[in-house]
Order: structure tokens, then C-alpha cells, then sequence
């Protein structure tokens, strides 16, 4: 699958298509492995489409801002809290 085609579709079509993707080349790399396989190249060519597909995913999780509340690993020094001065 090229790139343009894969930048059109959502996140969850991504991850459907990168499951369906994996399969298919496990499936592909037993019948290579049992020289059942006449056309080897398509095992390239599904490996550059899982790429392309986990390049868009981690390009796409990279762009989300990180809102996340502060744990106490990651709590400012200096900060109390209340709740575990009382225990």
C-alpha cells in the first residue's frame, strides 16, 4: 500500500490494517519456509507496508499533547500532600 493511500485513513483503520498486514505476513513467512512460496518478494513488500504503517502511528502518537496529571513519581519537589501528611 503507498503512503498517500495510508495518510486518507483513520487511526483505527491503521491499526486494523496493520493487524491484517502482520498476519499475512506470518502467513507468508511459513509457506516461504516450506518453499511454498513462488513469489518471495511480497514478503518485502508487506514488511515496507507494516513500516509505513507503524511510522504513521508513531508520527500520529508523537503530535498528541502529553495532558497527563501528575503522579507522585512525577510530582514537582517541594509540593505536599495533604493526604499523605495526615497518614
Amino acid at each position: 500500500m503507498e503512503l498517500k493511500e495510508l495518510k486518507k485513513k483513520s487511526i483505527s483503520d491503521l491499526h486494523r490494517i496493520l493487524a491484517e498486514s502482520r498476519d499475512k505476513l506470518r502467513d507468508l513467512r511459513f509457506k516461504d519456509a516450506n518453499k511454498q512460496l513462488k513469489n518471495v518478494r511480497e514478503i518485502r513488500k508487506l514488511r515496507q507496508t507494516v513500516a509505513r504503517i507503524l511510522t504513521l502511528l508513531n508520527r500520529e502518537q508523537a503530535d498528541k499533547p502529553k495532558n497527563l496529571p501528575d503522579s507522585p513519581e512525577t510530582a514537582k519537589p517541594g509540593k505536599i500532600d495533604k493526604e499523605t501528611d495526615k497518614k
